[in-house]
């Protein structure tokens, strides 16, 4: 199934906030973000040209929106990595399945009584998750990483849409590569620019080159595959984040926070569940 990619994208988006983390050693948030756009942008500009893929959309307005949006959900999860436990900024981010079916809703999608109880079961786990794992000076970094879930959730929605009005993956990436690009050189413009050497700049391509192939393998998955069932694979980051967590850093949650956090997979696997005999929804 097309929805299967997203395993791929889980791995690699878990490897992506690896980086994050060593990078902001030395950089910060935005510069992490404009790194990551600028240098996806150019290897996906040779994608493009090497595919033969034209660069003109006439869907231009869901592409400007839908990257203006992943940007500022790429910003909002990089600076709660910088701040948060790795497992825990993932975790929220991934909150995003949970708002992705909202959207879909209120897009005209009649969701089943199954998807709405999953819902609460996935608000419940983000309430548990902010309230007992996170301090009290962690509390506005746990709030942001929850932001970039609802963001991420939006921009997934726009993603789904663009696929079903045909626009090619490549072009898709693109032009959020190239939206991020510049929204973060804008704001780069009044703020501070480290230094890159060796050690930061293989840091940051390292977010960049995990980060576009994993973008391809999601856009894939979203666009061809059925929209819940990949929303609640790309759970298995937090699983993938977590182990990298604990090898890495010897981060460890407490049994409240991994409640929240199981709590929040199966919202994503019971959605995904009951979603199932939604026309709109087969591969």
């Amino acid at each position: 199934m097309q929805s299967l990619w997203m395993l791929l994208a889980s791995l690699l988006f878990a490897c992506m906030g690896v980086c994050v983390k060593l990078a902001a050693d030395t950089h910060s948030a935005v510069e992490i973000t404009f790194y990551r756009s600028f240098i996806s942008l150019i290897l996906m500009f040779g994608l493009v040209r090497l595919r033969g893929v034209s660069l003109v959309t006439p869907h231009w307005r869901w592409q400007i929106s839908r990257g203006i949006v992943g940007f500022s959900a790429l910003f909002a999860y990089f600076y709660a990595i910088t701040l948060l436990p790795l497992v825990t900024a993932v975790t929220l981010n991934y909150t995003s399945a949970i708002f992705l079916a909202i959207y879909l809703a209120l897009a005209g999608m009649r969701l089943r009584p199954g998807i709405i109880g999953a819902l609460i079961i996935g608000l419940v786990g983000v309430v548990l998750l902010l309230k007992p794992s996170i301090q009290a000076d962690q509390l506005f970094a746990g709030l942001i990483g929850l932001a970039s879930g609802v963001m991420a959730g939006m921009a997934y929605f726009s993603v789904r849409e663009l696929g079903i009005r045909g626009e090619p993956v490549t072009r898709t990436v693109f032009y959020f590569s190239l939206t991020a690009s510049v929204c973060a050189g804008v704001w780069l413009a009044f703020s501070e620019l480290h230094a890159v050497d060796l050690k930061s700049g293989l840091n940051l391509f390292g977010v960049a080159g995990f980060a576009t192939v994993a973008q391809l393998a999601m856009t894939r998955a979203y666009a061809r595959g059925k929209t819940l069932m990949s929303a609640a694979l790309a759970y298995s980051t937090v699983i993938f984040s977590s182990l990298f967590g604990v090898l890495l850093w010897g981060e460890v949650l407490d049994s409240s926070a991994w409640l929240a956090i199981g709590l929040i997979i199966l919202s994503g696997i019971a959605a995904t569940h009951f979603s199932r005999a939604s026309p709109v929804e087969q591969d």
